[in-house]
């Protein structure tokens, strides 16, 4: 599976693991199509019957009895084939840390975790949010430029916002995770005064890093809040729009907020995990240089 020479890291998981990833990566991708063409069904749906037409809501249902499949079929493969991946990279992990201190690789094994829980949570939805966003300026475009404009320019200031904290994110993740390996070697010296000291200072890290996250989140919601204003604003006073349609306008503005707001978490687990890859292959290159 994992060979002891390997580097670990996300490359070299999806390589592995690469039939597995492949299947409920695209049962992702059926389910995101699926739920992003529900606005516009619903908006339809809504057209339709105030007109006495029921088709548009026929199809609505049978979209979301598909969906209802595709989504728990997911779901069930998932935790199967992630499962796996955790035995193998938590087995290499082992043997490649059996000379290091239990805290250490305690530790390390914790954040290896990580790495799949990325696979399995966060790049599946980085995905969706990233399609979302996609489908969502489309057919903001389809009803008025200035609509896609909004929202494509509140992705710009967004990203832009998160990049100006990319490096403080690394720097605050690097002095949490070298707090967390230590934390069985203080547990095994039982000593009250020091367990205390490492349980402040992980608190301190911990603190650090949520109010960075908090003020960058802020920041975005507000660039994000403000484009969904407008989007409002305009559907409502100056397009002419159907109720079905300013509905519609209104659910993909919405959809591309909750959407676009789940790409910085995603850079943010990518800045995490290549931190923690760093770390974790550390030990990696020790015991290749002993067996040269």
């Amino acid at each position: 599976m994992i060979a002891l020479a390997d580097h670990l890291s996300i490359g070299t998981l999806i390589r592995t693991f690469w039939g597995r990833i492949t299947i409920t990566w695209g049962l992702t991708l059926i389910e995101t199509a699926l739920f992003a063409v529900l606005p516009l069904m619903i908006g339809q749906s809504i057209d339709g019957l105030l007109n006495d037409n029921w088709t548009p809501f026929t199809q609505l249902i049978l979209i979301l009895l598909v969906l209802l499949c595709v989504a728990a079929g997911r779901r069930i493969y998932d935790t199967r084939a992630y499962g796996t991946m955790r035995v193998e990279l938590g087995k290499a992990q082992a043997e490649r840390g059996k000379d290091d201190p239990v805290s250490v690789i305690n530790a390390r094994v914790s954040m290896g975790r990580e790495m799949v829980d990325f696979l399995e949570d966060t790049a599946p939805t980085s995905m969706t949010a990233l399609v979302q966003v996609l489908v969502s300026v489309g057919i903001l475009l389809s009803f008025h430029g200035n609509l896609a404009i909004s929202a494509g320019g509140a992705l710009v200031l967004m990203l832009t916002i998160y990049g100006v904290f990319s490096r403080r994110f690394f720097r605050l993740n690097s002095a949490l995770n070298e707090v967390a390996e230590g934390q069985v070697h203080r547990l095994e010296g039982r000593d009250p005064k020091a367990i205390a000291k490492h349980f402040l200072g992980l608190r301190r890290e911990e603190v650090r890093l949520s109010d960075t996250e908090s003020l960058v989140y802020g920041l975005i919601f507000a660039v994000l809040l403000t484009m969904l204003a407008y989007n409002l604003w305009f559907a409502a006073t100056r397009l002419g729009s159907t109720p079905g349609q300013i509905f519609s306008v209104v659910a993909y503005s919405q959809e591309f907020l909750q959407a676009a707001v789940q790409l910085p978490f995603a850079l943010q687990a990518l800045t995490r995990l290549s931190e923690i890859t760093e770390r974790i292959n550390r030990s990696t290159s020790e015991i290749l240089e002993d067996s040269q």
